[in-house]
């Protein structure tokens, strides 16, 4: 089997262990597997299984666990980590489509797609920064600003939203920022070396916001929106944060509450859905909302 085909299987293997509720058996996952055109017709082999689940484990951090008790039934012991906006639940998922993508290529005019802006080897690099703790200068032309701007930082993490990568740093004056790679004009590893802080935590730093905007000062209040015809069944199929809950129903319309810093970005979200999505609260939001509508309108 090629290298790209044993890595496929290896998504393909996740993908159908995950969405057998209680588990599946080996000979039920070949039954499946023959179909493919990745098998060649050939049943997997126990010890060519085995291997699989290693290299899973080794390369997603997914356990791939054997319920003895249960007749040998396979499934996720963390499964966990596939929900939400971890690393693991992202990769899955962004694979599981280039896989059945490239498997399609026959209706390659029939399958559109959007692309992330991203330069992958700036992005390669900068991992690789992470990975070995190593600052990174950064020439960095913000919008609506002529100049570049130089620095040295130590790459804290990175985020995709909206389409759009963005890098957390730490300045030399201790303070963070988000920096979005499309603006980042050129990278460079340096030999310094820095210690991230132990109580850091990506996932909590970006908990009170809608995307990326984080060091405007604003602070997360309990925010009651008011969805319209489609746009309410949609929040509830994609929630907006994951502080949302439904907070009553009606005819016609139902309201949601978040609990999140009501920044710029979300100021944006918030105009582009119209007359969808009002805000009933808190009534400072609803008066910028009605600002900027009617700033646009003129």
């Amino acid at each position: 089997m090629k290298k790209y085909d044993i890595f496929s299987a290896y998504i393909w293997l996740v993908d159908t262990i995950r969405r057998k509720p209680g588990g599946i058996t080996l000979a039920e996952l070949n039954e499946q597997w023959v179909t493919t055109d990745m098998s060649g017709g050939q049943p997997m082999l126990r010890n060519t299984f085995l291997r699989h689940k290693a290299a899973i484990e080794q390369m997603f951090g997914l356990y791939i666990e054997c319920d003895l008790r249960n007749g040998y039934r396979y499934y996720i012991g963390n499964e966990h980590v596939l929900h939400g906006d971890s690393l693991q639940n992202w990769l899955l998922q962004t694979l599981t489509v280039s896989n059945l993508v490239s498997e399609s290529m026959n209706m390659q005019g029939r399958i559109l797609i959007e692309s992330v802006a991203c330069d992958s080897n700036m992005l390669q690099q900068l991992v690789e920064a992470m990975r070995q703790f190593r600052a990174v200068y950064i020439e960095y032309q913000p919008y609506q600003t002529a100049g570049v701007h130089t620095y040295t930082v130590e790459p804290y993490c990175l985020k995709l939203s909206r389409q759009r990568w963005y890098l957390l740093v730490r300045r030399s004056d201790g303070r963070m920022r988000v920096l979005a790679l499309d603006r980042i004009k050129r990278v460079k590893t340096t030999a310094r070396r820095f210690t991230i802080d132990p109580y850091f935590d990506a996932a909590d730093y970006f908990s009170e916001c809608f995307g990326v905007v984080t060091g405007d000062g604003t602070q997360p209040q309990r925010i009651v929106l008011r969805a319209f015809g489609r746009e309410q069944y949609a929040m509830r199929d994609l929630p907006l944060h994951h502080t949302q809950r439904l907070l009553d129903e009606a005819d016609g319309h139902t309201d949601f509450e978040l609990t999140l810093r009501p920044t710029d970005d979300l100021k944006a979200y918030l105009l582009s859905r119209g007359r969808w999505l009002k805000v009933v609260s808190p009534q400072s939001l609803a008066d910028d909302i009605r600002r900027l509508h009617l700033e646009a309108a003129e």
